[in-house]
């Protein structure tokens, strides 16, 4: 927005045409002045100065259905995302005030983070040609700080060419209670995909963490990880190839558990089955698989001659 402030704290283009109005706020008496009638510009710009969430979220609501944008000064990228997320639909926007370039692309990648959800990943119907046991290990359970759906979970697998769509444990089951935040995940060294196209190892994550939650239809969304559970367990090693032709073998392993379930593909409007719980999998089933590229360098797909087995 081109413009200048003048001492009203209105901002003008440069035909000389009110497009914003800036307000300070500071205390609530000054917050309950701001109200979409009072203003008859499309933009008016907040500067909360010392406090934020709070009135973040009065105005998001009271400006809801309105057509005034409402901007809010920011003087950190963590601070910007707190209003562009304030009751979940957050400002229209942000005026980032800072002196470092840094913030400007960790806003930018937060922004990339944000609109990679409003695409589908592409999933490729894989079959599966072996399931056997093969002894303990250590495994991870992700606990998220956000609800899952039937259909969705979280991509791993052993090696990043090929993450298969492990299910949450959001299904009711006779032998435990329903954990609708929580995926089974599999062993330490598994990846697991996170925004940006990037994975992770599973030994990686922590509380505060991002992973991408994908449903049956490649409809993705990140979540907050909230906890992270590691301990031995019985597992078992499932492995898939794309076609019968195909040379390259995914593998995941997966603890040997009723509550552990890969993701069926999904059949236009109708689907046989959303999950097979990985004890009742055999060769012959099929299973959603991510594919992309193999050669990882921490996390981050990289272009290079690779070899895994």
């Amino acid at each position: 927005m081109n413009g200048q402030v003048n001492k009203e704290r209105e901002i003008f283009d440069n035909a000389g045409e009110r497009v914003a109005t800036i307000f300070q706020v500071s205390t609530p008496s000054e917050l309950k002045k701001l109200h979409p009638e009072a203003h008859h510009v499309e933009n008016v710009v907040i500067d909360l100065l010392d406090w934020q969430v709070i009135p973040a979220e009065n105005i998001v609501a009271e400006f809801q259905g309105s057509k005034t944008t409402v901007f809010a000064v920011s003087k950190s990228p963590a601070e910007a995302q707190l209003f562009l997320e304030a009751l979940e639909h957050g400002l229209g926007g942000v005026v980032l005030k800072v002196e470092v370039v840094k913030a400007v692309l960790d806003l930018k990648e937060y922004f990339n983070r944000r609109n990679e959800v409003h695409n589908r990943l592409s999933l490729t119907k894989a079959t599966i040609t072996q399931v056997h046991a093969v002894g303990m290990g250590d495994r991870v359970c992700v606990d998220l700080c956000s609800l899952m759906r039937p259909g969705e979970g979280l991509l791993v697998g052993s090696f990043a060419r090929g993450l298969f769509l492990v299910h949450s444990e959001c299904l009711e089951s006779s032998y435990i209670a329903s954990r609708p935040f929580r995926v089974n995940a599999g062993p330490v060294h598994a990846y697991v995909a996170t925004p940006g196209g990037k994975t992770s190892y599973l030994s990686e994550l922590k509380a505060g963490k991002e992973v991408i939650v994908v449903d049956q239809t490649g409809k993705m969304r990140t979540a907050i990880v909230g906890r992270v559970k590691i301990e031995t367990r019985p597992f078992i090693l499932v492995e898939a190839k794309i076609d019968a032709n195909d040379q390259t073998v995914y593998s995941i392993l997966l603890q040997t558990a009723e509550t552990v379930a890969l993701v069926c593909p999904h059949e236009g409007n109708r689907t046989q089955k959303t999950v097979i719980p990985v004890t009742s999998l055999k060769a012959g089933d099929e299973v959603l698989l991510r594919l992309q590229g193999g050669a990882r360098h921490t996390g981050i797909e990289i272009k290079e001659f690779i070899v895994e087995n």
